[in-house]
């Protein structure tokens, strides 16, 4: 047994973003492994299936050089705290955008730290550049002929192309 500090970052990723990545990013400062788990999450009707979602997660994460190697991509589909206690995570990663993200965070970290005591919530701000990024809002763009370029990664760019052309 180690004693890393691993930590869990959780999302639909649907699609993963350049908010998101940077956050994985900036988390793999203070963790030795992070795992990214990507929910099943069928309820929310996501537009890519879960195989696609775990593969841009997969490969935007391997742009980050050699902290990649200390990212893990996993699916879930159970309650989170539950998730990160079987993966020996001692830390929940979650990213703020704005004041209206603190509410719904706040009751989630509360609620888990009730759950689990021994898992902390750390949540990392948005990056500047970042804090409007959401991935409905880039949905939305993408299905209405919109460039998208700026907010995902090349590739994931393409796959939103080609996603809302079959709609």
């Amino acid at each position: 047994m180690t004693d890393q500090r691993i930590g869990v970052y959780p999302g639909t990723f649907d699609p993963v973003t350049n908010g998101h990545i940077d956050i994985i990013h900036r988390a793999t400062k203070v963790l030795d492994k992070l795992i990214v788990a990507v929910a099943v999450n069928v309820g929310k009707g996501p537009m890519f299936d879960l195989e696609a979602r775990l593969d841009m997660v997969r490969a935007d994460a391997a742009t980050l050089g050699d902290v990649g190697n200390r990212i893990e991509v996993m699916k879930f589909d159970n309650l989170l705290v539950q998730f990160a206690a079987e993966q020996r995570a001692s830390v929940v990663i979650r990213g703020l955008r704005a004041v209206s993200d603190f509410d719904y965070e706040f009751q989630m970290a509360s609620m888990n730290a009730k759950l689990a005591p021994e898992i902390d919530t750390v949540c990392l701000m948005a990056s500047d550049s970042h804090q409007f990024i959401a991935s409905s809002l880039i949905k939305e763009i993408a299905k209405l002929g919109g460039d998208v370029s700026q907010f995902v990664s090349p590739r994931v760019a393409k796959l939103l192309t080609a996603k809302v052309s079959t709609l």
